[in-house]
C-alpha cells in the first residue's frame, strides 16, 4: 500500500511537472531571447541576425537581442549555446562551418552538432563567386584552370582562414580540377577580398553580396558563382557547373538552432515565426539587395541536411589536409 501511494505520488508529480512545462512552452517567450552570433560584430551573419531579430520581435512580442561570441571558426559561440539551458532563451545563428565543416576540422570539437544542438530552421543561403584581379589573364573559369595548370603552385588564393567557406570552396575547386593553388589566410572575408582588389593575391571565392559592387566597378572580375542557379544580381555570370567544372555546387547556409532537449512546443513556435519572417516580402527584398537567398525548412529537414553536409564536407577537408586551430 505504501509503495502504491508513493508510486501514485511520483506519477502525479511528473504529470504536474509535464503540464507546467507544456504551459511554459505555450506561453513562450515571456522574457528577452538571446541570439548568439559566433562571429564578431559587423559581419554578414551578424547583420542577418539583427535583421531577423526585428521580425521575430514583431511576431513573438519579446526582445530578441544579439550576443557576439566569436572565436575558433564559430565553435566558441556554438559550444556556449550547446551548454545553455534548453528553455528557448538562448539560441544560435550559425553557418555551414558551424554545423558541418567544423566536425572534420577539429579533433576535439567542444560540441556535437547532431547531439548537442536542436535544429530549428534554415534561414538563408549565402552564394559565393569566384573572382580574380583584373590583371589575371583569365576571362573564364576554364582559362583560370589552364593558367593554374601551366604554373603549378605559383598562384595563391585569399581566404578568411582555414575552414571558412572561401577556403573550403577553393579546395573543392582544386580537387575537382586537379590544379595546385595555395591558400593565403586573412582575418575575414572582407580583408581577403580587399587584397585581391589591391592585386596582392590574384584569386578568391568571395561572398557574392560583398563582391557585387566591386564586380560592377570593374575592380575584380567574376568568373563563376558557386550555387546551382545564376544569381539575379549578376545574371551574366555563369555557375561553376556551366563554366566547365561539372557538378560543382557549394553555398554557405545559415540556420537557427538551440541547445539539445529544447521542448517541441518552443521549437514549433520558433520555426513558425522564422518561416513567416523569412518568407515575408520585406525579407525577400532585403536579402536580394544584399546577396542572400531566403531558405526555410522544418526542424527534421534541417537535422537531416546537417548530417548530409557533415559527410559531404568531410571528404573535402580530408583532401585538403586542413585542420582547425585548437
Amino acid at each position: 500500500m505504501f509503495r502504491t501511494t508513493l508510486k501514485l505520488a511520483f506519477l502525479t508529480g511528473c504529470g504536474v511537472a509535464f503540464a507546467a512545462s507544456v504551459a511554459h512552452a505555450q506561453d513562450y517567450p515571456t522574457q528577452p531571447v538571446r541570439i548568439v552570433v559566433p562571429y564578431a560584430a559587423g559581419g554578414g551573419v551578424d547583420a542577418m541576425a539583427r535583421f531577423l531579430s526585428k521580425g521575430l520581435e514583431q511576431r513573438l512580442g519579446q526582445t530578441f537581442f544579439i550576443e557576439n561570441r566569436g572565436g575558433s571558426a564559430t565553435t566558441v559561440g556554438a559550444a556556449h549555446v550547446a551548454r545553455s539551458a534548453p528553455d528557448g532563451y538562448t539560441i544560435l545563428i550559425g553557418s555551414s562551418s558551424t554545423y558541418a565543416i567544423a566536425v572534420s576540422l577539429y579533433k576535439r570539437l567542444p560540441y556535437d552538432p547532431t547531439k548537442d544542438l536542436t535544429p530549428i530552421s534554415l534561414v538563408a543561403a549565402v552564394p559565393f563567386v569566384l573572382v580574380v584581379h583584373p590583371s589575371v589573364p583569365a576571362n573564364s573559369v576554364m582559362e583560370l584552370v589552364q593558367l593554374a595548370k601551366s604554373k603549378p603552385g605559383a598562384l595563391n588564393y585569399a581566404s578568411a582562414g582555414v575552414g571558412a567557406p572561401h577556403h573550403i570552396y577553393a579546395e573543392l575547386f582544386k580537387t575537382m580540377t586537379g590544379i595546385d593553388i595555395k591558400n593565403v589566410s586573412y582575418r575575414g572575408g572582407g580583408p581577403a577580398l580587399q587584397d585581391v582588389v589591391a592585386g596582392h593575391v590574384p584569386i578568391t571565392f568571395a561572398d557574392a553580396g560583398q563582391a557585387l559592387a566591386l564586380i560592377r566597378d570593374g575592380k575584380v572580375r567574376a568568373l563563376g558563382v558557386t550555387v546551382a542557379k545564376r544569381l539575379e544580381t549578376m545574371p551574366e555570370v555563369p555557375t561553376m557547373h556551366e563554366a566547365g567544372v561539372t557538378g560543382y555546387e557549394a553555398n554557405a547556409w545559415i540556420a537557427i538552432a538551440g541547445p539539445a532537449n529544447l521542448p517541441p512546443a518552443i521549437i514549433a513556435k520558433l520555426n513558425k515565426a522564422l518561416t513567416e519572417v523569412v518568407t515575408s516580402n520585406e525579407t525577400k527584398t532585403h536579402f536580394l539587395n544584399v546577396g542572400w537567398v531566403p531558405l526555410t525548412s522544418t526542424p527534421d529537414e534541417l537535422g537531416a541536411y546537417i548530417k548530409s553536409e557533415i559527410a559531404r564536407w568531410a571528404k573535402v577537408v580530408e583532401a585538403a589536409g586542413a585542420t582547425g586551430v585548437e
